[in-house]
């Protein structure tokens, strides 16, 4: 226990201090300032606007940002689909791997495009080299790169007055590919490949094991794609075991940067946020919101981690519960991984969720059910905090009878709906097809645990669906039509009806003019505030799923109390 406390101890520290410098080096960029990186990468930006024929000076508004990222969206959802359907036939598939069958390849598809990496099915015997890297990798990059594109508009509208345009959508993902994004994942890439993360184009090793019989080790470019699905807040695996394979995480030292790169730049967005509105303050105060969250949900999965499971303490058996750790990493860096992972739009595991307390499974649950705002994903996070930052404000503002402000900008009943749009909307999905699923034989056909742990399983599904996160509780089949299809709309909602409306209010808000702070002003760089966020946060989302969270992992825990296990 005390060397889990200073792992993590140390992690946060390392991270704390990785991220300011992050967050300003991201709001130079965005601003179009001279960076370190200038000198190499300016050259190549300019060079792609050529060939696009992008003007960089040309701004959109609100609803063009919008087309043009669905256009982009939509584009990249229909050549994944057709790659899947036609790699059998194409190069770089030495296994001999055919098309991927319709429903699998529609999923992934909508899967990939949505920075979700929800994956059905197992890389190593599903996708062939030229997928993994021209298909999967590639959205890896364009797809994280939107979800920064698109928080930008709202981070601008707060200093914009009485403008109707939000920024360039096509300038914003370019810069938060090439400056951001590429060169990080470089240097990623080279560390892991240094630690032993497998990064080649041979075939699948044929090995006879000490018994004699036969195994097939599979192998792949595989590090290019572990640093940026890391990085990007995707986190599909090449590998089906994905961050607990020895070939993706080999070394407690991969461990913790591919942990360290989780959450780099989604915390370091909310420190550009503060650079560039102007208020640092402001954005360490949607910091430390953030913070209060990730803490309070770590320290309640450790406490349950750390304790027997009671149905084996009965045999005697004591010390923390291990079912489904990897020994070399053992409880803490696997519990940290997983809040790290459930707390951003981010899959990768490196332990499985199946197998931890159910108290752990429900703060997993509750990370993502609430929109993934502690943190969250690259971009998509700080647009999911600042909408409860705006739920907080209108909360306030019914206190003291006055219309709400945020940074200098009234909050009136357009910017409500909304708000309350990006809240709910992805819950609401979540929840219907999780009863759905729950109703039918179709959706319990693939069910492998009975009682609240099932329940708990098929809830995660649709979470991780609305929240485009991808991990899984695991224990359910999910590569069918009916999961394939329930899941890929579900993703659909969880992504654009965040940022669609997000936009909106980015162009409302850039079309108003700024007021100046009065005595009747709501302090919002003050611990008040950050408590008022907190508790917001928390409150909605007890009210939105406490029903289901009782019958599943609530149950589960009471249930396995009495010795009772699923």
């Amino acid at each position: 226990m005390t060397q889990d406390v200073i792992y993590i101890v140390i992690f946060l520290i390392v991270l704390a201090a990785l991220a300011p410098l992050l967050g300003r080096y991201m709001a130079a960029v965005f601003q179009g300032r001279r960076n370190l990186l200038s000198p190499v990468a300016l050259p190549l930006e300019r060079l792609i606007y050529r060939v696009c024929r992008i003007d960089e000076k040309e701004e959109m508004t609100w609803k063009a940002y919008v087309g043009d990222f669905l256009w982009f969206s939509g584009i990249s959802l229909v050549a994944l689909f057709l790659l899947q359907l036609t790699q059998g036939r194409l190069p770089l598939n030495p296994q001999g791997f055919g098309s991927v069958h319709w429903d699998t390849a529609i999923n992934t598809a909508i899967s990939f495009m949505t920075n979700t990496n929800w994956q059905a099915y197992g890389g190593e015997v599903t996708m062939t080299y030229l997928t993994q890297m021209v298909g999967l990798t590639v959205q890896n990059f364009v797809s994280a790169a939107a979800g920064i594109a698109v928080a930008l508009p709202l981070v601008r509208a707060f200093t914009s007055k009485l403008k109707e345009t939000v920024g360039n959508f096509w300038v914003d993902m370019t810069r938060a590919v090439i400056y951001v994004l590429l060169p990080l994942s470089l240097i990623l890439a080279t560390v892991l490949v240094s630690q032993g993360v497998v990064q080649t184009f041979s075939a699948y090793v044929h090995a006879q094991t000490l018994e004699g019989g036969k195994q097939i080790i599979a192998v792949g470019p595989a590090a290019s794609q572990v640093a940026i699905k890391q990085l990007g807040s995707n986190g599909g695996g090449f590998f089906n075991a994905n961050s607990a394979h020895p070939f993706e995480n080999p070394t407690p030292l991969s461990n913790f940067l591919e942990m360290l790169s989780i959450l780099l730049i989604p915390m370091a967005l909310c420190f550009t946020f503060g650079v560039m509105i102007n208020n640092r303050r402001q954005g360490s105060a949607i910091f430390w919101a953030m913070m209060v969250l990730f803490l309070l949900g770590l320290c309640v999965s450790l406490a349950a981690e750390w304790q027997a499971n009671p149905a084996i303490a009965k045999l005697g058996v004591m010390g923390g519960n291990m079912e489904g750790k990897e020994v070399r990493f053992g409880i803490g860096p696997s519990v940290l991984w997983g809040q790290a992972t459930t707390v951003t739009s981010n899959g990768s595991v490196n332990s499985m969720h199946d197998s931890m307390m159910p108290l752990t499974g429900l703060v997993y649950m509750f990370n993502i059910a609430v929109g993934e705002v502690v943190f969250g994903g690259v971009g998509v996070g700080l647009i999911g905090m600042l909408m409860y930052a705006i739920l907080t404000l209108f909360l306030a503002g019914l206190m003291i009878g006055r219309t709400p402000e945020f940074l200098g900008k009234k909050l009136e009943s357009r910017e409500m709906i909304m708000a309350v749009v990006v809240v709910i909307a992805p819950a609401i999905a979540s929840l219907i097809f999780a009863a759905l699923a729950t109703a039918t034989k179709t959706g319990l056909a693939s069910l492998n645990n009975a009682g609240p742990h099932g329940l708990s399983e098929i809830l995660y599904v649709y979470f991780s669906a609305a929240g485009n996160n991808g991990s899984a509780f695991a224990g359910l089949n999910a590569n069918t039509p009916f999961y394939n299809l329930t899941t890929g709309f579900v993703m659909l909602v969880g992504r654009f009806l965040t940022i669609v409306p997000a936009l909106a209010i980015a162009g409302s808000l850039a079309a108003k003019k700024s007021i100046p702070p009065s005595s009747a002003t709501f302090p919002t760089a003050s611990a008040l505030f950050v408590g008022m966020l907190v508790g917001v946060v928390i409150i909605v989302g007890a009210l939105t799923f406490f029903p289901a969270l009782v019958l599943g992992p609530v149950l589960e825990q009471l249930l396995l109390a009495a010795g009772r296990v699923f």
